[in-house]
């Protein structure tokens, strides 16, 4: 059995999954099985599509995040360990202070990935758990080709593919980056006039590069889009295991998308569902995926199709990391696990 750790620090949080898998007869490895699995809202990238760099403290409270992982790591004996960083830090003047930190750490550096590779390990990871997902619905439309949308901070990932990536694209467009960027906006109305017009911007140019007419399955991934799960679910509380693999009727997910929306922050802090870190930008988040959902929705209805449903997964660029890292022929940037000092 091997252990393998992979963060992923974004735009607004930092998590961790700590995972084992075997490798079998065949010479595959086993699905994972989570350890470890911890999310902490960070909001690394605050002010970085403003000011181009990170604020002082938000590097603090990630630091500080990364040496609590670096204690759970040592803990559970992970074997290899792989930090990722995304949007934000390929964004920021001053990542080398950054970098210098997760070093201290972890004794290795973050790999700064570009939207490609961000792309094709939230493909991989959700991809990895859709025969658990079609077992368990009756929906029996789980087919490929899968179109994987990561929806992030700072940017958005659209993935189409089968068992591989086939076409992908990296949109600027994230739910804290459209929040800081029309903040200063005071009329609601249009405010929401100025993030949807950066949104179908953005899609028009994906579309350059991906088919979403070619969508048999759109998967959902990453804490807005789980979010807007359990508001659609009506659920009590988060529950990552009623919210993981959930596949919902496209109308009923775009309802909870512009109820979100709508709310104001007192009534989204009361869902008792909802993170406190995500308050103040899951409006705009709950925008860009209702709005990628129509984008899709139409065009595979223009191909002569239908988007019935809309599936959601917890299985994301974290398991993707994670599968990276057993490969034999792994050439990322990782390392064994934590000496005991």
């Amino acid at each position: 059995m091997t252990t393998v750790a992979a963060i992923d620090c974004g735009t607004n949080s930092i998590r961790l999954l700590i995972a084992k898998s075997e490798l079998q007869a065949d010479g595959t490895w086993s699905p994972l099985v989570d350890i470890v699995r911890d999310m902490r809202v960070v909001r690394l990238g605050y002010g970085v599509d403003k000011t181009g760099e990170f604020a002082p403290e938000a590097l603090v409270r990630t630091l500080e995040a990364t040496r609590y992982y670096a204690e759970l790591i040592q803990q559970h004996s992970a074997e290899r360990v792989r930090f990722v960083a995304t949007s934000a830090t390929r964004d920021a003047r001053n990542r080398d202070e950054f970098i210098a930190g997760v070093h201290e750490a972890l004794g290795i550096d973050p790999e700064v990935i570009s939207g490609d590779e961000e792309a094709d390990l939230s493909f991989r990871g959700a991809v990895s758990v859709v025969d658990s997902f079609a077992s368990a619905t009756d929906s029996g439309n789980l087919g490929a080709p899968y179109l994987v949308a990561d929806l992030g901070g700072g940017s958005t990932e659209v993935v189409l593919g089968t068992a591989a990536p086939e076409a992908a694209f990296s949109m600027d467009i994230g739910s804290v980056r459209l929040t800081e960027r029309h903040q200063g906006i005071t009329d609601a109305d249009a405010r929401l006039a100025a993030v949807t017009h950066d949104i179908h911007a953005a899609l028009d140019v994906a579309e350059r590069h991906v088919d979403l007419s070619k969508t048999a399955t759109l998967i959902g991934v990453a804490g807005t889009v789980t979010t807007v799960t359990a508001h659609a679910l009506r659920l009590p509380k988060y529950d990552p295991a009623a919210i993981n693999g959930a596949t919902i009727p496209t109308s009923t997910f775009l309802d909870a998308c512009d109820e979100l929306a709508s709310l104001h922050k007192e009534a989204l802090a009361a869902l008792p569902y909802m993170h406190p870190g995500r308050v103040d930008i899951i409006g705009v988040g709950a925008t860009i995926w209702g709005e990628l959902i129509r984008r899709v929705s139409d065009r595979v209805s223009a191909a002569g199709g239908q988007l019935q449903t809309v599936t959601t997964s917890e299985h994301d660029i974290l398991d993707g990391i994670a599968l990276s890292l057993l490969s034999a022929n792994s050439d990322t940037n990782s390392r064994p696990a934590l000496a005991t000092d």
